[in-house]
C-alpha cells in the first residue's frame, strides 16, 4: 500500500489485480474507487481530494437502483425508439430490479454485478442477453455519474459474460436457386428475390412504398421500417441508423419481378374495390393491409419446408446476400453500403469467413511479386 498524509487517502492493489484509491470523508466514512491501473487510481484520488478540499460535497447515492432506473427510463424515453425503450424497461424490470433494486445506488459493488450476471447465465439466459443487460446498466450509470448521483460507474469494473460466436446460417448458391424455384409461384415472389439480391432487413422491405422505387432507373430508396409495438400494432419508424437510409441499385431479375408484382397488385386493388386499404406499400396482403412480420416469417418457413431446405431465420436471408457477395469477391465497401452497415469494419467482421476468394487473390498477387524468375 502507498500511504499518504492524513486526509489525502491511500492507494493499494487488491489480490485480483485491481487498484483501489481510498479516501476518508469528513464524516468518518471511507469511500473507495476502483481502477485497472495505479495511474488511473491516483488520478481519481487526486480529483476527490481536490473536491473535498474545495468543499464540494460527494454524491450521496442514497437513491435505490429501482428508483433511479425508473427515473432514468422516463428521461430517455423521448430519445429512444419505442421498441428499444420497451426492451430496456424489460431488462430493468426482469433482470436488474429483482436482485439489486433495493440497493442504494452509491453502495453498488462490482462483485454484486458479477454475481448477478453469473446467476442470470445459470438461470438459462444466454450470454448475449446478459451482455445486453450489462450494456443497459452501464449506459444508465453513465447518466447517474453525469447527474452527480454517484461518483463512479461501477459497471466499468465488471466484465460481462463472453459471447460465443455463432456459426452463420445461410443458404448456398445451389440452395438459393432451389428456394427461388419454389418461391417463383408464391404471391410474394418479388419480396423473396428482393431479400436475397439486396440483403434488406425484413422491416425495411415491408415498409417500402412504390414512391421509394424508381423502376425506370432501377433503384430503391430505404426510407423507413415497419415494426410491431406493444399496444400500437404496426408502426412506421425511421431507419435503424443514418447509414440504413440508403439507395440500392436493383438488378434486372429483381426489377422484372417488381414490374410483374406491381401489375398483379393492381389487379388485386381492382378486385377489392372499396375494401382496399390505401397505403402505397409495395408488399401488402390481398386487401392492401401491411404485412405483419410474424405472418411473413411463417410464410418463409413454409416455403423452406416445401423446398426441402433447412430451417433458418428470415434475417438469415440478409446474411445469405452478404455471404454470396463476399464469396464472389464483391468489395467489402460495396457490400457494406448495400447492407446499410454503419462501418465497413462490421461487414468485414461478420463475413470474414466468406472473403476467401479475395484473400486467395491477394496471396496470388504477392506470390507473383516475390517469385524469382
Amino acid at each position: 500500500m502507498s500511504r499518504r498524509g492524513n486526509g489525502e487517502g491511500s492507494i493499494y492493489r487488491r489480490q485480483d489485480g485491481r487498484w483501489v484509491a481510498a479516501i476518508t470523508r469528513p464524516n468518518g466514512r471511507q469511500e473507495s474507487f476502483y481502477a485497472r491501473s495505479r495511474s488511473a487510481a491516483a488520478a481519481k484520488l487526486e480529483e476527490e481530494v481536490h473536491k473535498q478540499s474545495a468543499g464540494i460535497a460527494p454524491p450521496t447515492g442514497n437513491e435505490t437502483l429501482t428508483e433511479f432506473l425508473h427515473d432514468w427510463l422516463e428521461s430517455v424515453r423521448p430519445q429512444l425508439r419505442p421498441r428499444t425503450w420497451v426492451r430496456y424497461e424489460q431488462f430493468a424490470r426482469l433482470q436488474l430490479i429483482p436482485k439489486l433494486g433495493r440497493r442504494p445506488l452509491g453502495d453498488l459493488q462490482p462483485q454484486e454485478l458479477q454475481s448477478l450476471y453469473s446467476s442470470l447465465v445459470a438461470a438459462g439466459l444466454s450470454p448475449s442477453t446478459v451482455r445486453k443487460v450489462h450494456r443497459l446498466l452501464h449506459v444508465a450509470l453513465v447518466h447517474a455519474v453525469r447527474w452527480g448521483l454517484v461518483s463512479r460507474n461501477v459497471a466499468d469494473l465488471v466484465d460481462a459474460p463472453r459471447e460465443a460466436r455463432k456459426e452463420m446460417e445461410t443458404l448456398s448458391e445451389t440452395e438459393v436457386r432451389q428456394f427461388l424455384t419454389e418461391a417463383r409461384q408464391d404471391r410474394l415472389a418479388a419480396l423473396w428475390l428482393l431479400a436475397i439480391t439486396t440483403g434488406m432487413r425484413q422491416g425495411e422491405m415491408i415498409a417500402t412504398r412504390w414512391t421509394d422505387i424508381d423502376l425506370r432507373r432501377g433503384s430503391l430508396q430505404v426510407t423507413g421500417t415497419l415494426q410491431r409495438e406493444p399496444g400500437k400494432g404496426l408502426v412506421r419508424e425511421e431507419p435503424k441508423t443514418e447509414r440504413s437510409r440508403r439507395r440500392i441499385v436493383l438488378g434486372q431479375e429483381t426489377l422484372a419481378a417488381l414490374h410483374t408484382w406491381k401489375s398483379e397488385q393492381s389487379d388485386e386493388r381492382l378486385q377489392a374495390g372499396a375494401n382496399w386499404f390505401q397505403s402505397d406499400l409495395v408488399f401488402t396482403r390481398p386487401l392492401g393491409q401491411p404485412f405483419d412480420p410474424d405472418r411473413l416469417r411463417r410464410r418463409f418457413r413454409a416455403l423452406l419446408q416445401d423446398a426441402g431446405l433447412p430451417r433458418i431465420r428470415f434475417h438469415d436471408l440478409r446474411h445469405t446476400a452478404a455471404t454470396l457477395m463476399m464469396s464472389r469477391g464483391i468489395h467489402p465497401k460495396v457490400a457494406s453500403d448495400l447492407l446499410g452497415h454503419s462501418t465497413v469494419a462490421i461487414t468485414l467482421d461478420l463475413y470474414s469467413h466468406s472473403s476467401e476468394p479475395m484473400h486467395r487473390e491477394a496471396a496470388e498477387v504477392l506470390d507473383g511479386i516475390v517469385r524469382v524468375p
